[in-house]
């Protein structure tokens, strides 16, 4: 089996692992109730998408 010939330095390892974290959700206004919403996708308080009425509440 393959052992490391170095042990890997905590800079070298938090460097490969700067990109490894959580990203926060596209979250955008909703036009039709000013709501906070994700980016393409029906408003869940109004049922509106586009200008549209999608689902009736």
């Amino acid at each position: 089996m393959a052992v490391p010939f170095r042990r890997t330095s905590k800079t070298r390892k938090r460097l490969r692992r700067t990109h490894f974290k959580l990203q926060v959700p596209g979250m955008v206004a909703c036009s039709n109730c000013g709501e906070m919403k994700l980016a393409h996708r029906v408003c869940k308080a109004c049922g509106t998408y586009k200008g549209k009425e999608v689902k009736s509440n």
